[in-house]
């Protein structure tokens, strides 16, 4: 009696590729490069403000003013809550610039552009003419889908793991601040995870609306005025260069621009 051969299922069975085996980093059509960041979590809108504290042999205010201090910074505390990124994506490795925003639209709606700033960000542009770009891109590229950030996506990878606030020192080394006009991308060290401009040069928009407070809320609002902006630009100074900043347009306008998500397949 002859035996069957079964065939083996493994042969026929498609894996998807994990997370693992996707590519860490790609470029488009258009220039544009995405580094691919990985699921995690981070703790958003966590406020612990300090108190300093008397300097003996100088003149200081009264004891009690420090311990009246003490209680008010106690009560203004904040916790912050748990944010999960469940889903891996691609963001922007710097800003999107002149010369691609360009490429994209056949026009550049920049005011800081001569013949030497096309690859300085784009900024002068509101909230709507970044969907406008976004739409064109996934237009012309159908290969893959692109859209602005969320706000937690955003400050996820701008934390780049970091638990607590940025210090001082590090924001000068990353940030383009306090100067008279934006400057080429990429000029800065970038955060750990190689992504550059997170703070300073340009604002950038984010998907979300503006909810009014000093923090985003755990669950996004679905409507609002205005969307909110992320990262500080080249005419602000450390204390807004922070990726805790949640701030609101239109702000000045022309320091504003933007970073686009590519979604990971």
């Amino acid at each position: 009696m002859k035996s069957k051969i079964i065939p083996s299922l493994f042969g026929f069975i498609l894996f998807a590729p994990s997370v693992s085996a996707q590519r860490t980093e790609f470029t488009n059509e258009f220039g544009m490069q995405f580094v691919l960041i990985k699921p995690g979590s981070f703790v958003l809108g966590k406020f612990q403000p300090t108190v300093g504290k008397p300097e003996p042999g100088r003149k200081t205010l009264p004891v009690k003013m420090y311990e009246k201090a003490k209680e008010m910074a106690k009560k203004d505390a904040l916790p912050g809550f748990t944010v999960k990124i469940k889903q891996p994506f691609y963001i922007g490795k710097f800003e999107v610039t002149q010369q691609q925003w360009t490429k994209v639209m056949k026009s550049n709606p920049s005011i800081f552009k001569n013949d030497s700033s096309q690859n300085h960000p784009v900024e002068n542009i509101t909230w709507n003419d970044a969907q406008v770009f976004i739409k064109k891109l996934n237009q012309t590229d159908k290969k893959h889908v692109y859209r602005l950030p969320t706000e937690f996506e955003w400050e996820f990878a701008a934390r780049a793991g970091a638990k607590d606030d940025i210090p001082w020192k590090e924001i000068s080394a990353t940030a383009v601040l306090g100067g008279p006009t934006p400057v080429h991308v990429g000029i800065k060290k970038p955060n750990v995870w190689g992504l550059y401009d997170m703070l300073g040069n340009v604002w950038e928009w984010v998907q979300d609306y503006y909810n009014e407070k000093i923090f985003a809320d755990p669950v996004p609002l679905e409507s609002g005025k205005e969307h909110v902006l992320k990262g500080a630009s080249f005419t602000g100074d450390v204390k807004n260069a922070t990726y805790m900043t949640h701030a609101a347009g239109p702000g000045n306008g022309f320091d504003i621009g933007l970073r686009v998500v590519m979604e990971a397949k």
